[in-house]
C-alpha cells in the first residue's frame, strides 16, 4: 500500500491524456504570452503617435507610457498560464483557487499601474518649467497616495482570501487615533506643509511681512518654513503657526499706490498753487513706468501748505519704486525752483523765561531784565 501512490503518479504520466493537457498548456502559455506582449507594445505605440498628433498632451502621453511599461513579464506569464488552465480538466475544488489566483494578479498588476501613475504624475510636475514648486508636498503626497494604493491592494487581497478585515481596519483605526494623539503637534505642521503645497499661500522666494518678521520665504520643510529677514538672521517658523498669522506677500504685489506728501511756503501765491497740480500730473507722467492718480492742495499747517500726491506704480519691485520716487522728487524741487515756489522749511520756535525754575534743568538761566 505503501507504493500505491507512486504507482498512481507513474500510471498518470504514463497515460496519453496527461501529456496531451501538458502539451496544451505549454502551448497556450506561450501564445497567450506572446499575444499580450504584443498587444502591449501596440498599444505603447499607439500612445506614442498619439501624442505626436496632439502636442499639448505630452504630459499625459509620457504618464501613460510610463504605466504601459510598469506592466510585469511574470505577472504576464501567470495570466498566460491560467487562461491555459481553462483548456484541460481539473479537479473541481482547485477552480476557487484559481479564481483566487487571477484577483491575486489583477490586483497586484493595477497597484502597479497605480503605484507608477502617482510616481510619473509627481516626477512631471517636478520638472515641469516655469512654475516653483515646494518639493517637500509633493513627496508627502505621493508617500501618502502610494500608501493609499498599496493598502487597498492588501485590504483588498485579505478580503478576497477570505480574511475578516473589519476588526483588522478597526485595529488601526484606534492604533491610527492614539499614534495621532501622541504626535498631533508634528501632525499639524505637516497638515499645514500640505496647505502651504495645495493652496500655495506663498512660494520659495516670495518677500513676505508678519507681525515683526519681514524677509524671504528660503525653504518650506515638513515642519517649518525658514525665512531670511531684512537684516540677515535665518527666522524659523512652525507651518501651522505661520498659517494662522495675517501675512502680506508682497512678491505678488502688481501694483504700489503711494501717497506722499510736500510743503510749499505758506505766503505761495494762490495762482502759483492752482497751477501745482498741473505740474506735479506732468512730472509723474514724463517720468514713465507709474499712473498719476491725484494732487491737491491737502491743507493748512502751521508753517506751510501741504500738498498730498497720489500716483500708482506699474512694478512690484521696491527698488524700482525708490527710484521712479526719488526722480519725481528731484524734478519737484527743480520746478518749484524754476517757478520761484519755495518749499516750507519747518521754523523752531525758542520761548525765553525769565525764572529760571521754568528754563530746562540743564540750561544756563537768562539773566533778569
Amino acid at each position: 500500500m505503501n507504493f500505491l501512490p507512486r504507482f498512481d503518479f507513474i500510471a498518470l504520466m504514463m497515460a496519453p491524456t496527461f501529456w496531451i493537457g501538458v502539451a496544451t498548456i505549454t502551448v497556450v502559455t506561450l501564445v497567450m504570452y506572446w499575444l499580450i506582449n504584443r498587444l502591449l507594445s501596440f498599444v505603447q505605440k499607439g500612445v506614442g503617435q498619439w501624442g505626436e498628433r496632439h502636442p499639448t498632451t505630452n504630459k499625459m502621453r509620457f504618464v501613460l507610457q510610463d504605466i504601459l511599461g510598469k506592466t510585469s513579464k511574470p505577472l504576464i506569464f501567470i495570466c498566460a498560464f491560467l487562461f491555459s488552465l481553462r483548456f484541460v480538466n481539473l479537479p473541481d475544488n482547485l477552480f476557487s483557487t484559481i479564481s483566487h489566483a487571477w484577483f491575486l494578479v489583477l490586483a497586484v498588476q493595477i497597484a502597479l499601474w497605480m503605484d507608477q501613475a502617482v510616481v510619473s504624475w509627481l516626477h512631471h510636475i517636478m520638472n515641469e518649467p516655469g512654475m516653483i514648486k515646494n518639493p517637500v508636498t509633493l513627496v508627502i503626497t505621493g508617500l501618502l497616495l502610494r500608501a493609499v494604493v498599496w493598502s487597498v491592494m492588501m485590504l483588498s487581497i485579505l478580503a478576497n482570501a477570505g480574511v475578516n478585515i473589519t476588526a483588522l481596519v478597526a485595529s488601526l483605526g484606534v492604533g491610527g487615533i492614539a499614534i495621532a494623539l501622541a504626535i498631533q503637534t508634528i501632525l499639524s505642521d505637516v497638515f499645514a506643509s500640505l496647505s502651504i503645497g495645495f493652496d500655495k499661500p506663498f512660494e520659495i522666494g516670495d518677500f513676505v511681512v508678519f507681525n515683526d518678521v519681514a524677509g524671504t520665504i528660503e525653504h518650506i520643510g515638513l515642519k517649518t518654513t525658514r525665512i531670511r529677514s531684512l537684516s540677515g538672521e535665518q527666522v524659523v517658523c512652525g507651518n501651522a503657526i505661520l498659517l494662522q498669522q495675517t501675512l502680506h506677500n508682497y512678491k505678488r504685489m502688481q501694483t504700489r499706490r503711494i501717497v506722499f506728501n510736500f510743503g510749499v511756503a505758506i505766503n505761495t501765491p494762490p495762482d502759483k498753487l492752482r497751477n501745482l497740480g498741473e505740474m506735479v500730473k506732468k512730472i509723474i507722467t514724463d517720468v514713465g513706468e507709474t499712473k498719476f492718480d491725484r494732487a491737491h492742495l491737502l491743507g493748512f499747517g502751521t508753517d506751510r501748505l501741504n500738498i498730498e500726491v497720489v500716483h500708482i506704480v506699474n512694478t512690484a519691485d521696491y527698488n524700482k519704486y525708490m527710484d521712479i520716487q526719488q526722480e519725481i522728487n528731484i524734478r519737484i524741487i527743480e520746478k518749484l525752483n524754476e517757478q520761484g515756489i519755495e518749499m516750507a522749511l519747518p521754523n523752531m520756535i525758542v520761548k525765553r523765561s525769565d525764572r529760571p525754575e521754568e528754563s530746562d534743568s540743564e540750561a544756563e538761566p537768562f539773566p533778569a531784565r
